[in-house]
């Protein structure tokens, strides 16, 4: 709440800037220096000042809201990407609201019915998959993180998969692998066919055998085990934590050692998986709270009249650990 008394003029005068200086600092608003920003901010904080968010929306024409419409209801992809949003649009004083369609494409149009005649300012469109997705029709700025709209002209951000991949491959031949193995999710799910060929490519003869397709799964990296291991690889290449996880338990229970006979990679960098296997996981980090502030950006600059059209494709990180390196 504001101090009795404080007003925004206040706010100006002890940051050295004009009352209309002021308020475009602090709705994030105007070509402003980021010291300008924040010298102003830091005044307001000062004198417990605060704007008047319903009479600057209804001077604006806008509600300072912007949703979230995912279909990863575990939020395991959601909730980073959102994190990242929030500090961009924070910062302008904007509030984010999570609408969770669970696949659902009738509950899908519901939420938009809702946030268009709700007025948000925006959205942001994620999910759990890669594949791209038809394009959302409303009558607002909309841009599409993780997985891109099928339509080029939208504005979509999404991860290099490819060259997460290859860089598993590349760490790998690096430390003197010569056979590596591929235990990945559905052949039918882009992240996995573009992983698995990126690390054929990238392996070339040093791959063993055919990429092995299965579950997003424990259970699928323990049984994928007996069947790469008639391969004899030195190394196992998997296309998620979960997969790692599973092989690297099967490989103990059959008395081989994580790295020292076998090493092994995961993907995605899931601490809940990554860092609880043993040993913990090398991985590829998706930095998806990265990929939630890209789109934030990419959603304010479209909200300004200044839309971006097209697909902009972010890098990976690869996190080694003890599953490749030892200890």
């Amino acid at each position: 709440m504001n101090r009795p008394g404080v007003r925004m003029v206040d706010v100006a005068a002890l940051a050295g800037v004009s009352a209309g200086t002021a308020s475009k600092a602090l709705s994030n608003t105007g070509q402003l220096s980021q010291e300008t920003r924040d010298r102003v901010r830091r005044a307001a904080a000062t004198l417990g000042f605060t704007p008047d968010a319903r009479g600057r929306a209804l001077s604006s024409g806008r509600t300072y809201t912007v949703a979230l419409l995912t279909t990863d209801s575990s939020g395991r992809f959601s909730i980073p990407i959102m994190r990242g949003v929030e500090d961009v649009l924070s910062a302008g004083e904007l509030a984010t609201v999570l609408c969770d369609t669970r696949d659902d494409p009738l509950r899908e149009q519901t939420y938009l019915r809702s946030l268009v005649a709700r007025g948000v300012d925006g959205i942001v469109v994620t999910g759990r998959r890669t594949e791209p997705r038809a394009r959302i029709d409303v009558p607002l700025p909309v841009v599409y993180a993780l997985a891109a709209s099928t339509d080029p002209a939208d504005a979509s951000v999404i991860v290099d998969d490819a060259a997460g991949a290859a860089a598993t491959i590349t760490h790998l031949l690096r430390l003197g692998r010569t056979r590596i193995a591929h235990i990945t999710g559905p052949a039918h799910h882009r992240s996995a066919a573009e992983r698995a060929q990126a690390v054929a490519t990238t392996a070339g003869t040093a791959l063993c055998g055919e990429p092995l397709y299965g579950d997003w799964s424990e259970r699928w990296g323990r049984q994928a085990t007996d069947l790469v291991l008639r391969q004899h690889p030195d190394a196992i290449s998997c296309g998620s934590d979960q997969i790692a996880r599973g092989v690297c338990d099967r490989l103990r229970e059959l008395g081989h050692s994580v790295p020292e006979d076998i090493a092994v990679t995961g993907y995605d960098n899931w601490p809940v998986m990554a860092l609880a296997s043993r040993p913990p996981l090398t991985s590829v980090d998706l930095r998806l709270e990265d990929l939630g502030r890209r789109a934030a950006t990419l959603l304010l600059e479209a909200i300004a009249g200044k839309p971006h059209h097209g697909v902009l494709e972010l890098p990976t990180q690869l996190i080694t650990r003890e599953s490749t390196l030892g200890t």
